[in-house]
């Protein structure tokens, strides 16, 4: 079984907007999840992408990942915009804190 590149996640603040970003060492090109603020406790993801390079990486999935940690530790709430998002949302119940559908 090959091993998983290592997906570098950083995030990039726009005011009201931001997105994570994802990197991988030797692969062109970055993933990113783009959100709005609605408020300082609301957050709506608004899309996914990662280019073909970096499919079947789990980029994508960090990307929620990393989104996920950060309304944890800011103690804000995701709205799932995103068909990406909002499919992972209902795969991990335990993200029930922090997913408002």
């Amino acid at each position: 079984m090959t091993e998983k590149p290592t997906v570098r996640i950083s995030y990039e603040d726009k005011g009201q907007k931001g997105r994570f970003v994802a990197c991988i060492n030797g692969i062109e090109g970055e993933g990113e999840l783009a959100i709005s603020k609605v408020s300082g406790v609301l957050v709506i993801a608004d899309h996914t992408f990662v280019p073909d390079a970096m499919r079947g990486t789990g980029a994508a999935s960090a990307l929620v990942e990393a989104l996920i940690a950060d309304a944890r530790a800011k103690a804000y709430r995701i709205v799932p915009l995103c068909p990406f998002v909002r499919a992972q949302s209902l795969k991990h119940p335990e993200w029930a804190d922090v997913i408002q559908h």
